[in-house]
């Protein structure tokens, strides 16, 4: 697939750009300049075809620290796309930055499109003469907040791939395809298998994309912990708190296994949030933590766990997804100071008994792989599928080795077990008065059948269903009954003795 990245300077609306070509809203957008940071990777279409899209921060003529690192993220994708386009603000007219920027893109004898933006309302020849002056071609003028000429800028764009594509695809006749294991193709795969006819004996996760949403307060190193993941400075680590400001999916392969990083934004205590971009960005935090699978927890080992943290974690388990807590910045601290703050974590976590704690550097890289690992086991527990006749054996054993409380003087019964879904498992239970079961008594079961399955890193969501009784509303009907043949017989006595 071709790869087109959009460049330019701040708040020209490339992100924009870039929710509409890709139909999400992956980007944040707002009036202000800088806001994306890192580079966001997208799918558009084009009636038949497919392409990436690449989102990238804005490129300044005087950079401070932190926009140097903005600066490489911009170039890497530049070097990675087939075509760019440059985006220019029309109503904001040619800046010494966009001047700067062409004179870079000239040199990389790469395609360059030149479009200029936000011509809605004003003539566009007059918005677009004063950019031939750039050397870039002939301007585009389109209108990315209106989809103003969009369709026609990508056709132009992506006309030598489409003509391509048709070349490479009329190399092969009709015939010449295999058909053998299509569906409806005559193949062994026509028809359903007997694992598509019985869902239960299928696990529709075994195949699936793998998405890890890192979390945690500001300037704890959750895109530090990325990087290291993934081998490479994939995302923009800078010693400031605030610098990731969008929730940013990274895909990457693995012995196999795909999987999709999630980079989020710090997320600070509500009274402290007062910009109306930071209360975006803590709602695609907050999205990201539903549309994963596994959520790794960061926290500052030399801070310690702090009430966000909880408030944080309190969330996670609300949400009922996988969990993995990383104690980052472990490097450079006091045995005593570790052996304090271990003890400390653990008090306060007692309510996690099952996720389990580890330490990690994220900046040199220690303890990574262990962290790697319990993500997979946790992933694999959420997602493991449990027999009914297992289910309830265990619920046999667990009942038996420790039975429920009496209510009012009647015995608790719970009769079998089955599951009622994944990520996180659902088990439901069938007896008798099980509205009653004391909480104390459902975290019993929940630890038994984790221990007897063997399920690390996830919570067990318990569902009780009370037995209703067949007969109940008809004891009136039947007594009615009984009493007009005790009539009836009665009756017959008498006539009898007479």
């Amino acid at each position: 697939m071709p790869v087109v990245a959009i460049v330019g300077r701040p708040n020209v609306g490339k992100s924009t750009l870039f929710n509409l070509l890709t139909r999400t809203r992956d980007a944040l957008v707002a009036d202000f300049p800088g806001l994306t940071r890192d580079r966001q990777y997208g799918l558009g279409k084009f009636e038949d075809s497919s392409y990436i899209v690449i989102d990238t921060g804005g490129l300044s003529d005087d950079p401070n620290d932190i926009e140097t690192l903005m600066e490489d993220q911009v170039w890497i994708a530049v070097e990675e796309s087939d075509v760019i386009l440059f985006l220019v603000d029309g109503r904001g007219g040619l800046t010494a930055a966009d001047e700067m920027i062409a004179n870079a893109l000239r040199q990389l004898g790469k395609q360059v499109q030149l479009v200029v933006n936000k011509t809605e309302g004003i003539d566009e020849n007059i918005a677009s003469s004063e950019f031939h002056a750039m050397g870039l071609g002939r301007p585009y003028a389109i209108s990315a907040a209106h989809n103003h000429r969009i369709y026609s800028l990508m056709e132009r764009v992506l006309e030598p791939f489409i003509e391509v594509e048709e070349v490479a695809e009329d190399e092969f006749e009709e015939d010449e395809f295999p058909t053998d294991g299509w569906p409806g193709k005559g193949g062994e795969g026509e028809g359903e298998g007997e694992n598509d006819r019985d869902p239960a004996k299928q696990n529709r996760y075994e195949n699936q994309t793998i998405k890890v949403a890192v979390i945690g307060r500001p300037n704890v190193g959750k895109s530090t912990l990325i990087n290291r993941l993934l081998g490479e400075d994939r995302l923009l680590a800078y010693d400031m708190p605030g610098t990731t400001r969008d929730s940013i999916e990274v895909p990457f392969e693995e012995n196999g296994k795909e999987y999709i990083l999630i980079d989020t934004a710090g997320v600070r205590r509500r009274g402290k949030i007062t910009e109306a971009i930071e209360k975006f960005s803590v709602i695609k935090a907050f999205n990201a933590i539903e549309r994963s699978n596994v959520v790794i927890m960061v926290m500052d080992a030399r801070e310690g766990m702090t009430d966000q943290d909880a408030t944080l974690l309190g969330m996670v388990i609300d949400s009922g997804r996988a969990l993995v807590i990383a104690f980052n910045k472990w490097d450079g601290m006091s045995h005593s100071e570790r052996e304090r703050n271990r003890s400390e974590l653990e008090r306060r976590l007692h309510f996690l008994d099952y996720a389990k704690i580890h330490t990690i550097s994220a900046l040199h890289g220690s303890g990574i792989r262990d962290l790697f690992a319990a993500a997979n086991r946790a992933y694999r527990s959420s997602t493991k599928l449990m027999k009914t006749p297992d289910l309830t054996r265990a619920l046999e054993q667990s009942v038996t080795a420790n039975p429920p409380p009496l209510v009012k003087g009647h015995r608790i019964k719970m009769r079998y077990a089955h599951q009622g879904g994944q990520n996180p498992p659902r088990i439901i239970i069938h007896g008798n008065q099980l509205d009653s079961v004391p909480h104390a008594y459902r975290r019993y079961l929940m630890n038994q059948f984790r221990k007897i399955f063997k399920l690390h890193g996830t919570p067990i969501r318990l569902e009780f269903r009370t037995s209703t009784n067949p007969f109940a509303g008809r004891k009136n009907k039947l007594t009615d009954r009984q009493i007009k043949k005790r009539e009836r017989l009665k009756s017959f006595v008498k006539k009898k003795k007479r």
